[in-house]
């Protein structure tokens, strides 16, 4: 593959500038198929005879910088006898700020394109034009693209451009597409367009989503289509976008005479509201739609329940989801990072895994990871590593982060079942618990490294980000529970784990030890979630007194909340866990539903009643993590639990617990084995449940369990 062609670039490159590579050709014979294969460094949108190639938004994607994936398009139909391929380059992920920011370094810092279009005769014969010298490079009409930045569109623009220039980049690099495409999804049409206090014209899409806008005009030549972007409005109702620091989150476009119909090509934004700076005629919610795009992912898992403030939660979860599976696990899709974090995406990855089908979008992701690993075993906290986002010149993981390593592999293997996921990240698991034995100051414990702790606990000291549980504990936890992954892992794998299990066993034992009081909600919870405590049924109580001390109301972070209501299930306070699930007072879930939200947030209190904003810093309003209560609501709520001993729902437990708090909950996860159903509701003073397994199910209903074939069974 791309044996003949050669890396282009223009010969200026310019940063945010993106280029656009021609090439003419003729066809005199009938064609039997013609494939075009193209990949780039940076971003590109390909165009062939006037028309897209493809469907694939910002390929070839977000990949770790010791790869670039390729990819595969069938252009059979789009050959004519005369022919032109257009393809536009922009910086994207690779040089971008997103990455570098910067023209200074070397040749690997240049955005640039390769490709070969292949035709296959009807009369046996085939002809491959690659990309070389040959080709036309111009500057477009597209004279800005940054994906932190936005676009900046000058119809009235022209240049005749010049040859491309050849660049010595290694072709070793390039591999075969692994991930999801990302595709243009749904249309969402304005819910309103209205004037705010200060006088701004403000298009509400009703919605806070992920992607871009199309608008259509009449228009003079030189007027302007200027576009401001937002997820939230500020206590007066006007327009508000601090919240995404340095991204300028803006569109430009200066008009053509006549018709216009434009929708970016090689940017994204979050947001639900646009303000309109500019614009040929008034604006009207005919004039523009918003677009959503996301990885490809099939929908597999459905809640819904009596209460309208859950469904909305359930709602909002999904949306969060779509906005930040975008190639890769973002933590938010507005402000200037939108990187894969790993901690985000190691506390949803199970609630991921049911409401989507991730096995691809992971498996992709994880292999970034693996290339992406320090020789010392640590994992990045943002994968696939970016240079700016590299702040730190020590190799180093922070605990629940760096435990994506473990953490999310086993998940897609219970989930899906695929023990190939397993097989190649086994050796990256061990690598990560040989980082930490290595790194630690403490033996058996995790001490001694810069830890994020439990980030934005509500019992944060004033000025901090991380709660006041304690970070030791924690990693030391993690550390625990990383190993004990690693020795089910290898047991799956018939490796040898004996010496992890022996690890295992004295890191426990060590943290008991070492940690005997338990101070903060979010140190209760793992204590009790991952078999630290010793005395459970003290512990459990102990963390439901906080709890109802705190007015039924929660005060954990990233790291506690995801455990949270499992640990109280666990122990006997099922009800109280409902109390903090159906809880609409702040601290909690449905805080940001009562407060109008429509995706999940990052901060409990993005946004207070007041009107007031946390902050402008950190204050994502399309942030996923939280959303990870699905989990419990799949889980135990509705009951449907994949067996370790079976994974991938091979065979299925199902043993909901129900409450008196709402009338009905029901979930549907579709499987590798066909769709299981969990539902339940009241009937005057009885519950009555539905449900439905495609495999062989233990169901335990009031505590009695029945062993059932795949069916329909009511209790």
């Amino acid at each position: 593959m791309f044996e003949n062609s050669s890396w282009i670039i223009h010969p200026e490159n310019k940063l945010y500038e993106p280029v656009r590579f021609t090439k003419a050709f003729s066809v005199r014979k009938p064609i039997k198929r013609a494939s075009l294969n193209i990949t780039s460094l940076g971003c590109y949108y390909p165009v062939l005879n006037g028309a897209r190639v493809g469907d694939f938004i910002l390929p070839p994607g977000f990949t770790s910088r010791k790869r670039v994936q390729y990819q595969t398009y069938d252009v059979t139909k789009m050959i004519k006898d005369e022919n032109s391929l257009e393809i536009l380059v922009s910086d994207g992920w690779y040089k971008g700020k997103i990455n570098f920011g910067t023209d200074e370094g070397g040749p690997e810092k240049k955005k640039a394109l390769i490709a070969e279009l292949v035709l296959r005769y009807k009369d046996g014969t085939k002809e491959v034009i690659v990309t070389n010298e040959s080709w036309l490079a111009t500057k477009d009409k597209l004279r800005m693209a940054e994906l932190y930045d936005g676009e900046i569109v000058d119809m009235t623009f022209s240049d005749k451009g010049g040859h491309a220039q050849a660049l010595d980049h290694d072709k070793k690099l390039i591999v075969k597409q692994q991930g999801v495409y990302i595709k243009e999804q749904e249309t969402v049409k304005p819910i309103s367009v209205f004037k705010a206090p200060n006088g701004d014209t403000v298009v509400d899409f009703g919605q806070n989503l992920t992607g871009y806008f199309e608008f259509e005009v009449m228009a003079k030549a030189g007027d302007r289509v200027e576009f401001t972007v937002c997820e939230v409005l500020d206590k007066d109702g006007n327009f508000y976008n601090e919240n995404y620091r340095d991204a300028k989150a803006r569109f430009e476009y200066i008009c053509q005479e006549g018709y216009n119909k434009y929708k970016p090509r090689l940017a994204f934004w979050g947001f639900r509201y646009i303000r309109v700076d500019s614009f040929p005629t008034e604006i009207n919610e005919n004039s523009i739609r918003a677009i959503v795009v996301h990885s490809d992912m099939e929908r597999t898992g459905y809640l819904e329940s009596s209460d309208p403030m859950l469904n909305k939660l359930f709602s909002n979860i999904v949306w969060g989801q779509r906005g930040n599976f975008l190639d890769v696990p973002t933590d938010c899709p507005q402000r200037d990072e939108r990187q894969g974090w790993t901690g985000d995406a190691t506390v949803f990855c199970k609630t991921a895994s049911y409401n989507y089908d991730v096995e691809q979008f992971f498996e992709k992701w994880l292999a970034d990871m693996r290339l992406d690993q320090g020789k010392s075993g640590y994992i990045p906290n943002i994968i696939p590593k970016t240079i700016c986002w590299d702040w730190s010149t020590v190799e180093t993981s922070g605990a629940v982060w760096g435990d994506s390593a473990t953490i999310i592999p086993y998940q897609m293997y219970l989930t899906y079942g695929n023990k190939d996921i397993l097989k190649k990240h086994y050796s990256c698991m061990c690598k990560y618990i040989g980082y930490i034995t290595k790194s630690t100051k403490t033996e058996y414990l995790w001490t001694g490294c810069d830890q994020f702790g439990d980030w934005l606990g509500l019992d944060a000291p004033v000025g901090s980000y991380r709660g006041s549980s304690n970070e030791d504990f924690i990693a030391s936890v993690f550390y625990a529970h990383s190993v004990g992954i690693v020795c089910k892992v290898g047991k799956i794998l018939g490796k040898n784990v004996e010496k992890y299990e022996k690890l295992y066993n004295n890191i426990r034992a060590k943290i008991r030890k070492t940690f005997k009081e338990y101070k903060t909600q979010t140190e209760c919870v793992l204590a009790l979630y991952f078999d630290i405590a010793e005395n459970k049924k003290e512990v459990a109580a102990q963390l439901a007194d906080m709890i109802i001390e705190n007015g039924r109301r929660l005060k954990t972070g990233f790291v506690g909340t995801p455990y949270l209501l499992h640990a109280l299930s666990q122990n006997g306070y099922s009800e109280l866990a409902y109390d903090l699930l159906l809880q609409d007072e702040f601290p909690s879930w449905l805080y940001s539903v009562k407060c109008g939200a429509t995706t999940v947030w990052e901060h409990w209190d993005g946004k207070n009643e007041k009107g007031e904003f946390w902050s402008k810093d950190m204050n994502s309003f399309n942030h996923y993590a939280y959303g990870s209560v699905a989990d419990w609501v799949y889980e135990v709520a509705c009951g449907i639990t994949p067996l370790e001993e079976k994974p991938g729902f091979e065979e299925i437990m199902i043993s909901p617990v129900p409450t008196d708090k709402i009338d009905s909950l029901s979930a549907r996860i579709k499987t590798r084995h066909g769709t299981v159903i969990s539902g339940w509701y009241h009937e005057g003073e009885r519950v009555r449940y539905k449900i439905i397994t495609p495999v062989k199910a233990t169901i335990i209903i009031n505590g009695k369990k029945h062993l059932v074939e795949k069916g329909t069974y009511t209790f």
